[in-house]
């Protein structure tokens, strides 16, 4: 579903990535682990247009939009769950989730059956439609941008880092909400920091330091905690 071959991509003449290279297959739930500054949310960025390759191609379900606008992206069925729970905290929770539809804000009826079938994923969201964005905890914020990219029907989600600053507790609600968009027939980037909520649900896992995979395993595959440590932390190069 989704290609970067030998990804080169920065800001100004700052390189961040280093020829990266990944493949996230059509249906499956990928994790990129690293931690701050190793480039994970440069990768995201390039992967929907904000930044653009210096070399490589993005290849999303067999074509190449290294030079497809980002406003196309979407509707190709590329969406993106930002990192920071980002909400538009002076609208209502249901304002919110129906701006993830607003390319599609002709098919009315199909939006309603699509904000339905978010408010049946996200039940404390239907409780606080009416809510203003601003006034959810930090969990419910993360729920209301996982749903609001729902709404746009995409294909490819990519979320960036959707534990960050939860409690442990929420946590665990978030991975069973990643668990079932798989479920659906999505396919996903999970770009995070917390391992192990990576190897509790990723089919594979892909490490970044300074701008390079330096580790790329099946979960299934024997992959330990305290060897994937080493990777994460700097020990050892890729194998």
């Amino acid at each position: 579903m989704l290609k970067l071959d030998n990804i080169v991509a920065g800001y100004g003449r700052t390189r961040i990535l280093h020829g990266v290279t990944l493949d996230v297959p059509k249906g499956g739930l990928v994790a990129l682990l690293g931690g701050n500054g190793t480039g994970k949310s440069t990768v995201l960025k390039t992967i929907v247009g904000l930044v653009k390759a210096q070399e490589g191609q993005v290849t999303l379900a067999g074509q190449i939009i290294n030079d497809v606008p980002t406003e196309d992206r979407a509707a190709l069925g590329l969406s993106l769950v930002p990192q920071g729970k980002e909400v538009f905290g002076g609208m209502s929770v249901e304002e919110n989730l129906l701006m993830g539809a607003f390319h599609r804000r002709r098919h009315r009826t199909e939006i309603a059956g699509d904000l339905e079938g978010v408010y049946q994923r996200f039940k404390r969201l239907r409780e606080r439609r009416n809510v203003a964005a601003g006034m959810l905890s930090g969990g419910e914020r993360q729920m209301l941008s996982i749903g609001r990219s729902l709404m746009a029907r995409p294909t490819m989600l990519l979320l960036d880092e959707p534990s960050a600053a939860l409690a442990p507790r929420v946590v665990e609600e978030i991975a069973d909400a990643i668990l079932a968009l798989r479920d659906l027939g999505l396919t996903l980037l999970l770009v995070e920091q917390n391992v192990g909520m990576a190897l509790d649900i990723a089919d594979y896992i892909y490490v970044i330091r300074g701008g390079r995979i330096a580790f790329e395993r099946e979960v299934g595959d024997g992959v330990a905690m305290d060897e994937l440590q080493e990777f994460y932390l700097g020990g050892k190069e890729h194998a």
